[in-house]
């Protein structure tokens, strides 16, 4: 293996070290907000005279090598005033420079980003980009715009369900989502059911989300990535922003710390709907906290270090016997440094924690879990030319998984403490790409990436005959837990088992002119941590763990195609695209499988594989009193768990069968209309096909008991999920910039009252004994109002 990583690297550095005999310079800096000195991400440099261009990092620098010469210098960002600025270059150069905010005429009302030419021509797909600015011109649910919720409107995004948490990407499941915030990974991203996000629209800067052609930085998770930034506070005045609704309120308070040199930003939210239940003699309750906080310090020109953190929290009571907690936690302190014009370098510390927990009274159990990740990452950045860009770093994770501590709830309680054993895991990647222009209408993108995972003790871990801990009953034709042989005591850090992968990476670009270009990609990713369930979506009770012998990692293959075109002077724009992905390695469980407190979880799962595909359609008006998009996803999520040899049939007789998170259609409009400078309203409109099911076909009687009979998994729909959202935003006084600015926010969700199904029971009717299903739905119409403020 070693071998092949250095020939790989070897080939790699061969084709991209080229070298151009043309005196050049370079010319760098960082590109800000004029009003904060924010850093702005994914900024757009051109250069006309010479069709080049370039964009920031996610740290708002920028680098590009010219040959010396006089260029006009465009910048163009969302939501904006463009900058033109004409320049001489005869050495290199450092000039940053600062861009000011719209003003709030009608006629610049701007909520998606202006497709320029750089964009079109970037070897980059699959790739949705949302400013802060985009998402609050959505329509805002209890008066709070929601950043998960304007991800759900983007092509191929779907949620589970009603009241689910979490989100799917092209037909794959919730975990695999690598979901970082300020680069910190997050395990659960909802609170109250999926009906917040733990991301407080207030203190977000920007957001992206890979659902292909993802870069060699990236590894982890198979399905996408939602790459989430803070902002970093104003360095130049104080601020006092926030807002006070009928469910949750929340407030930021920003500032320097040193004018123009350092500056802190502190964000708190809540929800308090549970005061007033208690006030009813209402015995049920839920709420959440969070905290955002970060601060940063500018040494000089080249040091800049990074502190921040999240800390969030959820309560659910039901009746004092049904008690679920659980929140994230986030620590990361990194430190930008500059080695000269060209080179640009990130090096991150990070800890993330989720725990998870559960009191069920009735029964007499407190089981809580935990999953805690220590991160360390150097990431370099080294813009050799004008044609050539190199990214390459590395990245370590260690791992600490707590399956489940279990204790009585009370001294009356009959529960016998004990803990599942705890699993350590060590994940370490090593990664190079390059962004080349090949021609002035053909860019590449390509790297690698090598990743290593081991699976680390101490623990005892039980032995199977012919190493399989789940067996075939011929006589009954089931799948059954295998009775453990012996067992195998590792020490600490001794390694259980172990994997390494290289993951190519490869996209293209080729302009059909200014406004039109085609793009492809493929990539291969590995999955080493899984959420362990049975269900379509994440909830507090399901547990993460890593590969083994058993469970092995997911191992993704993805390809796609596109066509991109923006018309009438970048007013509108469509993307077309379509994909197959398959998964090897993906986890399925048998029938009756127990998850929760298992301590031999593979006793119940078996290894198959998956595969999606489908086409992607977004048509988005960037400009103008009425701006959004459409988006409509068609495509299809399946899996396979055939028998492991001729006499075992596997799961649904080792046939393909829908996935739970299969949706045929998926169909987004979102539309934000100016109408004048105090009035201005929002909409979505969401339809989805019904998420899979597996019904009763028919039912029998054992010992006086009737008992369903359950069909083939997942052969079964829910009905259509599709509601309708409506929004209103007044500002009193739209003039004003300084001072306390206010404004009203008036929401109706589910405007129609929509009775969408999370799911259906099947029973008997206690009256009649007759067999009946009941369908449960969760969410009805919801009005609400916010007032939010700025001062």
């Amino acid at each position: 293996m070693k071998d092949k990583v250095r020939a790989c690297l070897i080939l790699f550095f061969a084709v991209v070290l080229h070298a151009n005999s043309q005196e050049k310079v370079t010319l760098s800096g960082t590109i800000s907000d004029l009003s904060t000195s924010e850093t702005l991400i994914g900024v757009n440099i051109y250069f006309p005279e010479i069709n080049v261009g370039a964009t920031t990092n996610t740290y708002g620098f920028f680098s590009i090598t010219l040959p010396k010469g006089e260029y006009t210098m465009i910048i163009s960002y969302m939501g904006f005033d463009n900058v033109e600025e004409k320049i001489t270059l005869t050495q290199n150069t450092k000039m940053n420079f600062a861009m000011q905010e719209n003003s709030k005429t009608l006629d610049e009302v701007v909520v998606t980003s202006s497709k320029t030419k750089t964009n079109i021509k970037k070897p980059e797909m699959s790739v949705n980009k949302l400013s802060i600015s985009t998402i609050k011109k959505m329509p805002a649910v209890m008066g709070e715009v929601d950043i998960l919720k304007s991800v759900l409107q983007l092509p191929g995004v779907t949620n589970a369900q009603e009241g689910a948490t979490g989100f799917n990407v092209r037909g794959g499941s919730v975990d695999g989502n690598l979901v970082m915030l300020d680069e910190a990974t997050i395990y659960n991203t909802s609170h109250l059911f999926g009906f917040f996000s733990v991301f407080n629209s207030d203190v977000i800067k920007d957001l992206k989300l890979y659902k292909g052609g993802i870069p060699a930085n990236f590894g982890g998770r198979i399905s996408s990535v939602l790459d989430i930034y803070q902002k970093e506070g104003n360095n130049k005045e104080y601020h006092l922003t926030g807002g006070i609704g009928a469910i949750s309120s929340r407030l930021m308070v920003e500032g320097p710390i040193v004018k123009e040199k350092s500056s802190f930003v502190v964000a708190g939210r809540g929800s308090y709907a549970h005061l007033f239940l208690k006030l009813a003699d209402e015995p049920n309750s839920a709420y959440f906290y969070d905290l955002n906080a970060k601060l940063n310090y500018k040494f000089n020109d080249k040091n800049n270090v990074f502190v921040s953190g999240y800390f969030g929290h959820d309560n659910m009571n039901f009746n004092n016997n049904f008690i679920n907690t659980y929140g994230n936690t986030l620590f990361n302190v990194r430190w930008n440094h500059n080695f000269t014009e060209k080179l640009f370098s990130n090096a991150s510390v990070i800890y993330s924690d989720y725990d998870y927990g559960l009191k069920l009274k009735f029964v007499g159990i407190d089981w809580k879990s935990e999953v805690k990740n220590y991160n360390f990452k150097y990431d370099f950045k080294h813009y050799t030319s004008d044609k050539l860009t190199l990214s390459y770093g590395l990245n370590s994770i260690y791992y600490n998984f707590n399956p489940g501590t279990i204790n009585p709830v009370d001294a009356s309680s009959s529960i016998n403490p004990f803990q599942i054993a705890k699993k350590y895991a060590f994940e370490n990647a090593l990664y190079i790409s390059a962004e080349q222009k090949l021609s002035d209408k053909l860019s590449i993108n390509y790297g690698l990436r090598y990743s290593n995972f081991q699976r680390l003790g101490e623990e005892e871990v039980s032995t199977y005959a012919n190493n399989q801990a789940v067996v075939f009953n011929q006589e009954f034709q089931v799948y059954e837990e295998a009775a453990p042989t012996g067992s195998i005591k590792y020490g600490k850090n001794k390694k259980i088992a172990s994997f390494g992968n290289l993951e190519p990476r490869f996209a293209a670009s080729y302009s059909l002119n200014d406004n039109q270009s085609i793009k492809a990609s493929y990539n291969r990713m590995s999955q080493y941590v899984h959420l362990i369930t049975n269900t379509a979506s994440v909830s507090p009770l399901d547990i993460w763990a890593p590969s083994d012998q058993f469970l092995k990692p997911q191992i993704l293959d993805q390809v796609a195609l596109g066509y991109f075109q923006n018309f009438k002077d970048d007013n509108y724009s469509i993307e077309v695209e379509t994909f197959y992905k398959k998964i090897k390695n993906k986890t399925d469980f048998i029938d009756g499988a127990e998850l929760v407190a298992n301590k031999h979880i593979e006793r119940v799962m078996l290894n198959g594989e998956a595969r999606a595909y489908g086409l992607e359609l977004m048509f988005k008006k960037n400009t103008g009193k009425l701006t959004g998009w459409v988006s409509y996803t068609l495509s299809k999520a399946e899996q396979r768990t055939p028998g492991r040899n001729a006499n075992e049939p596997g799961i649904n007789d080792g046939e393909w069968y829908r996935a739970n998170y299969d949706k045929l259609h998926n169909l987004s409009v979102t539309a934000a209309y100016q109408l004048t400078n105090k009035w201005s309203f929002g909409s979505i409109f969401t339809y989805q096909t019904g998420k899979a099911a597996t019904f009763p076909v028919g039912k029998y009687q054992y010992q006086g008991v009737t008992v369903a009979d359950y069909g083939l998994r997942n052969e079964n729909s829910l009905s259509a999920y599709h509601h309708l959202d409506l929004s209103a935003t007044y500002i009193p006084k739209p003039d004003k910039t300084k001072g306390w600015r206010g404004e009203w926010v008036f929401s109706v969700y589910n405007v129609y009252n929509r009775a969408n199904a999370a799911a259906f029971n099947f029973g008997q009717n206690i009256d009649t004994g007759s067999s009946e299903a009941r369908k449960q739905s969760i969410f009805g119409i919801i009005p609400s109002v916010t007032y939010n403020f700025k001062f």
